[in-house]
């Protein structure tokens, strides 16, 4: 019995079992400490926020989770609603409406102002940027507004959120919205979506307004990269118009904050991954986005260090279990989404009522992309005569999506042997064993399609892709033997990324 003890504790697992025990203990006596210090935190901010009763006011308190306890209807409130539902049935001044809209009547004129009021715009997501924006849209006159968004107000919104006040917290953020904008503009006409938005509730939730009316602009105020690319990529197919929002997080020159097409969005990581995703479904420009030029730097506000594939998932939040335990947050400025809300609003309202506007230039690029195109065909149908098969017919299953995604975001639009920036081309790395092509069908309905994948293919200038073609695929030489260590390893990492994206396509 002494040796089973003996040869127990100085077992491997043991040791393992016994260390994880310990570490579930050391994290309950965490968790349970700090779930006592935020409820004592907790209970004392509900003690300071004053009573129902003091000075007449109502003021919603906060339960245990930082929400709303109570949504009961004040004394403010109720008036605004019934001012609202009165304006809504025709009963409100038009004079009254003409005089509170005057300013924006004598900017855009008579008839820009009627344009803009008989206007249907759908804001998704209603946070920091989306608040502002639909908070914008109102004060100017647009009568029908659909807000899309399934969260609630929590304090650390306060910072940034447009209308929202402690006694909104805990109370979804659609309704908050229109609870505040109803006592501005009582005549406005909300359509409220609590829900999340995806491409499985597109076509409801971007579709008509009851009587039929397609939204006259969609402002896109996502921050999750999933959903923010299927709602771009449902606009640009259903030709709806739309400006989405990129990040505002980490930035705080207000001068750097611009609007330009999507495809010239550089300098932050969400307008990045949305970039490359839409290129990778084919959708290369056309989408005008609110975006920031600013750079990183000594001194500034920046994401704690995250491997990349969590940074491209859009994750945003807290990814610790344990509250005061964070391992990365979003640092926002709060004026920063306020400004990147009011520059897609203006975007709105003068893309609706006609007044002059113009982009930043986007690149001119699609002619170097279909370019890029061409030489992959011809140096596959070249590669495939040197492995000796029959090329007629051969196609290549690239998009100038895919072409562009390469060119541009992977290779940043230089040579990956070289860094030089002009003439280049696309052409596979390694010679294939035996083939690339695959043959599906026979006679007429023979289908040739060359294997090549995004993983394939580097960057080069077209003199550079000549004589690796030459090296590598005819004279069959080791890359070791055409390249330095530094360039292989370089175009390796490379090509590992292209291989992670695929599945975007």
């Amino acid at each position: 019995m002494a040796s089973f003890f003996s040869d127990t504790l100085s077992s491997h697992r043991f040791h393992l079992f016994a260390t994880a025990v310990l570490s579930g203990a050391t994290v309950a006596l965490i968790l349970g400490y700090q779930g006592r210090e935020r409820e004592q935190r907790l209970s004392e901010l509900k003690r300071s926020i004053p009573s129902p009763g003091d000075g007449g006011h109502h003021t919603n308190q906060l339960n245990n989770f930082g929400a709303s306890s109570e949504s009961a209807v004040d004394k403010e409130d109720a008036r605004n609603q019934a001012l609202s539902r009165r304006a809504l049935a025709g009963d409100f001044d038009e004079e009254l409406i003409l005089e509170q809209l005057a300013r924006n009547r004598v900017f855009l004129g008579p008839e820009g102002l009627t344009k803009l009021r008989g206007s249907f715009v759908i804001v998704v997501g209603c946070g920091g940027v989306g608040s502002h924006c639909a908070a914008s849209l109102a004060r100017s006159g647009v009568s029908k507004i659909r807000l899309v968004d399934f969260d609630q107000v929590t304090l650390s919104s306060l910072n940034r959120h447009a209308v929202a006040t402690l006694a909104d917290v805990g109370i979804p953020k659609v309704h908050c919205l229109q609870r505040r904008l109803i006592a501005i503009a009582p005549w406005v006409k909300f359509d409220l979506q609590q829900e999340k938005f995806d491409g499985s509730v597109a076509s409801r939730m971007l579709g008509p307004w009851e009587d039929g009316r397609q939204p006259d602009f969609i402002v896109d105020a996502i921050d999750n990269i999933d959903t923010k690319v299927e709602l771009l990529k449902y606009c640009y197919d259903h030709k709806l118009p739309v400006i989405s929002a990129m990040g505002a997080g980490c930035k705080s020159d207000p001068t750097r904050i611009v609007i330009g097409d999507i495809g010239a969005s550089r300098d932050d990581g969400l307008s990045r991954a949305t970039r490359r995703r839409l290129k990778l479904l084919g959708i290369t420009s056309g989408i005008p986005a609110v975006y920031s030029t600013e750079q990183s730097g000594e001194g500034k506000a920046e994401l704690l260090p995250l491997p990349e594939e969590e940074f491209q998932k859009g994750v945003v939040g807290d990814l610790s279990v344990m509250p005061n335990f964070r391992v990365r947050i979003l640092p926002v400025l709060g004026t920063m989404p306020a400004i990147f809300g009011l520059t897609a609003a203006n975007h709105v309202i003068l893309s609706i009522t006609g007044y002059p506007l113009n982009y930043v230039p986007a690149k001119g690029r699609e002619k170097m992309y279909e370019g890029m195109m061409t030489f992959v065909q011809g140096s596959e149908d070249r590669l495939a005569r040197m492995l000796g098969l029959d090329t007629v017919g051969l196609k290549t299953p690239l998009t100038s999506g895919d072409v562009a995604f390469l060119a541009e975001e992977l290779y940043h639009g230089r040579s990956a042997v070289s860094g030089i920036s002009t003439k280049l081309v696309l052409t596979r790395w390694q010679r294939p064993e035996d083939t690339n092509m695959s043959v599906i069908g026979e006679g007429k309905d023979t289908q040739k399609c060359s294997t090549v994948r995004l993983r394939d293919l580097v960057c080069m200038t077209k003199e550079e892709a000549t004589r690796h073609e030459k090296e590598i695929f005819k004279a069959r030489k080791a890359l070791g033997e055409v390249y330095d260590t530094e360039t292989i390893d370089r175009i390796e990492a490379k090509l590992a990324v292209a291989a992670k994206y695929e599945s975007y396509r």
